[in-house]
């Protein structure tokens, strides 16, 4: 019996130290190559199981969008209209069809989308109307990429969503830009920010073992203090833009979310109610009997 528990003990003695030692060799890995900061909060209304959307901040939220962001970042799964849906930036109680909503008719006269004449079937541009969906900047992939240095600037419509930790993540890499750290080798047409997912070991010339956070993303910093003016009163400060249209954003990526929210809490509220009568059902049933 001792002879054949020898080398079961032994086997297990190498597989632990073989994983201490995998574990090791991994995290020495993910030190070196950096990894991007984790996202700051920005504190944002909407965040929670009953979190709600605060409408000024997406009305100044999409001021920003049209103002900077729409100049290169398409948003093609949104149309004048949602503006105006429940719980959007423009809703207005009096307006349940957002079409009706003379903030929205106006929001859209403002944007010019191309069409194509009835009678001469030639290209012309005119006023959108709450139908349109939001215009592209660019009319391809291709012209996006050659006007951007080769990198065509994503649609924002579910940007939320395709990011972890979503709103919080755009707030933080909108809000982030720093300078790059000395020894960093930065390529033309990159720019350095700590909240960018990357591996920057291969352009870092300093200590290995401190290679610094973050990756390169093409997008300059687009946001300056005092850029964009804010008629409420808010700083206009690039910390309080980049949470706007942060939130804004989240919105589009999921504007149904406090519907949502409010029927999952609804749901909740029966089942419990449920649970409590059959319980009290199963105590009336079977008082008295012995089981």
């Amino acid at each position: 019996m001792t002879i054949e528990k020898k080398p079961v003990s032994i086997l297990k003695t190498f597989a632990s130290a073989a994983l201490a030692i995998g574990l090791a060799v991994s995290a020495t890995s993910a030190m070196a190559a950096g990894g991007a900061h984790h996202p700051r909060s920005g504190g944002f209304s909407f965040e929670g199981p009953f979190g709600v959307f605060d409408q000024g901040q997406l009305q100044r939220g999409y001021k920003v969008y049209r103002e900077v962001c729409a100049s290169c970042h398409s948003m093609e799964m949104l149309h004048f209209r949602n503006l105006g849906d429940n719980h959007g930036p423009f809703y207005n109680p009096k307006y349940p069809n957002p079409n009706d909503n003379p903030v929205v008719k106006a929001l859209a006269a403002e944007v010019q989308v191309p069409d194509i004449d009835s009678e001469t079937g030639e290209a012309l541009m005119r006023d959108a109307a709450t139908a349109d969906k939001f215009p592209r900047p660019y009319p391809n992939a291709t012209a996006a990429a050659a006007a951007n240095g080769g990198a065509a600037p994503p649609d924002l419509s579910v940007m939320a969503k395709a990011r972890h930790d979503g709103a919080n993540y755009i707030y933080s890499l909108l809000s982030g830009y720093e300078a790059a750290p000395a020894g960093l080798q930065i390529r033309d047409g990159q720019n350095y920010n700590p909240y960018m997912a990357g591996d920057l070991t291969p352009f870092w010339t300093g200590d290995p073992e401190h290679v610094p956070a973050g990756g390169f993303i093409a997008m300059p910093a687009p946001l300056q203090d005092g850029q964009v003016t804010y008629d409420d009163g808010t700083a206009q400060t690039v910390n309080q833009y980049a949470k706007d249209v942060a939130a804004f954003i989240a919105w589009a990526s999921e504007p149904k979310m406090v519907e949502r929210k409010q029927a999952g809490m609804g749901v909740l509220i029966f089942l419990f109610i449920f649970a409590g009568l059959t319980y009290a059902s199963y105590r009336r049933i079977w008082k008295g009997v012995a089981h």
